[in-house]
């Protein structure tokens, strides 16, 4: 499905969730629980936290869906319930870093074992990302990752929309600093 087929399919199924449909409300739970852990998981590092911030942001989706008034708005909306409802939880740095350390080495190791230049290109990418500060990992996952548009992170995240390109721009610099092998 490609990606502007993703994103009216995912629309419909909020139009259709907001009407009361209940089968549609189902699907795009079954959809979004893994885009949504993931981006729990990036912002909090631990995989536990992370599923149950997004256990606690169904909740508040279900019940705020009914007062959405645009469909198209969805992705951004329940990224930035799931962002409130981590960011109520961030006094695990520790473990976000290990847990974060982990996710990016296990990637990479999945990638590597792929064999090529191109999987050691991602790996090296992936080691990279794993040493970005969360707020500018958050945000290049969400462009790059997600497909989200510098004004859906903007209200995925919290911020404001040149917040968001600073944080890009910042996260872009760092993963090219050190693949070129100058110190950050």
């Amino acid at each position: 499905m490609s990606r502007d087929a993703a994103r009216i399919y995912d629309e419909y199924l909020a139009a259709s969730a907001r009407a009361g449909d209940r089968a549609a409300w189902e699907r795009l739970v079954a959809r979004w629980q893994p885009r949504l852990e993931r981006h729990a998981w990036r912002l909090t590092g631990d995989p536990e936290h992370a599923r149950d911030a997004v256990q606690e942001a169904w909740i508040e989706i279900m019940r705020g869906i009914r007062g959405l008034a645009d469909a198209r708005a969805f992705p951004a909306w329940a990224l930035r319930i799931v962002t409130r409802r981590c960011q109520r939880g961030f006094g695990h740095a520790r473990r976000e870093r290990e847990g974060l350390a982990t996710l990016a080495v296990e990637q990479a190791e999945a990638v590597a074992a792929d064999g090529g230049e191109q999987s050691v290109a991602v790996a090296e990418v992936l080691a990279a990302m794993r040493e970005l500060p969360p707020a500018q990992r958050a945000a290049l996952a969400l462009f790059h990752l997600e497909h989200l548009g510098v004004a859906e992170i903007a209200v995925a995240l919290d911020i404001p929309p040149g917040t968001v390109k600073t944080r890009l721009m910042h996260a872009r610099q760092r993963i090219r600093a050190r693949l070129e092998g100058v110190p950050t």
